[in-house]
C-alpha cells in the first residue's frame, strides 16, 4: 500500500503544479471550478493508468517511448499561450483580454497532459500486488485532492503577488512540461 501511495503522490504532482498554475491566473476561484479542475485531472490521473494497465504488454514501448514528448508539447503550447496573452494583456484593467483560466477545453487537454506518464506507469500497476481497480482509485483520489489544494494555494499565491500571475502560470506551464521531458531522456 505504501508503494501504491507514494506512486500515487509522484503522479499527482504534476496536476497540483498545474492545477496552481491555473488558481494563479483565475481572479476567483469558485467552488465548481475546483470540481472541474480536481475532477477533470483526477479522473484522468485514473483512467490513464487503468488504459497503461490494459495495454501494457501489446504498447508498452510505444507508450514508453513517447508520453514524455507528447506532455512536453502540450504544455508548452498552453504555457507559451498563457505568455502570448498575459503579455497582450496590458495594464488595463477593464478589458477581459486573457483567456478563462477554467475553459473546459483548456482544463480537459492539460488533464491529458498531466496524465500522460500515469499512461506509463500504469505498465507497472500488476507489479503493485494489489487489485488495479484500487490503485486507480488511490491515484485518482490522491490527484483530487492535491490538485484542489495546488488550485486554492495558486489563486492564495496570486491574491498576494496582485495582477500579471498569468505570465507565472505559463512559465509554470512550461517548467512543469520540461521537468517530464527532462526526467524521462535522464531516465
Amino acid at each position: 500500500m505504501l508503494s501504491l501511495v507514494v506512486l500515487a503522490i509522484g503522479l499527482s504532482m504534476d496536476a497540483m503544479a498545474v492545477a496552481a498554475a491555473r488558481g494563479l491566473a483565475a481572479e476567483r476561484v469558485r467552488a465548481r471550478d475546483v470540481a472541474l479542475v480536481a475532477g477533470t485531472f483526477g479522473g484522468m490521473q485514473a483512467l490513464m493508468p487503468l488504459l497503461g494497465w490494459l495495454a501494457a504488454e501489446r504498447f508498452r514501448a510505444m507508450i514508453e517511448r513517447w508520453d514524455h514528448w507528447i506532455a512536453f508539447v502540450l504544455l508548452l503550447f498552453l504555457g507559451g499561450k498563457m505568455l502570448v496573452e498575459a503579455w497582450r494583456g496590458g495594464d488595463d484593467d477593464d478589458e477581459e483580454t486573457s483567456a478563462d483560466p477554467f475553459a473546459p477545453r483548456a482544463i480537459v487537454v492539460l488533464g491529458i497532459a498531466t496524465s500522460i506518464d500515469a499512461l506509463a506507469a500504469g505498465v507497472t500497476l500488476p507489479l503493485l500486488a494489489m487489485p488495479p481497480l484500487a490503485a486507480v482509485v488511490t491515484i485518482g483520489v490522491t490527484t483530487t485532492l492535491l490538485s484542489s489544494a495546488g488550485l486554492y494555494l495558486g489563486r492564495r499565491l496570486g491574491a498576494v503577488l496582485g495582477a500579471r500571475l498569468e505570465m507565472v502560470g505559463g512559465l509554470a506551464l512550461i517548467g512543469v512540461g520540461t521537468k517530464i521531458l527532462v526526467e524521462h531522456l535522464a531516465g
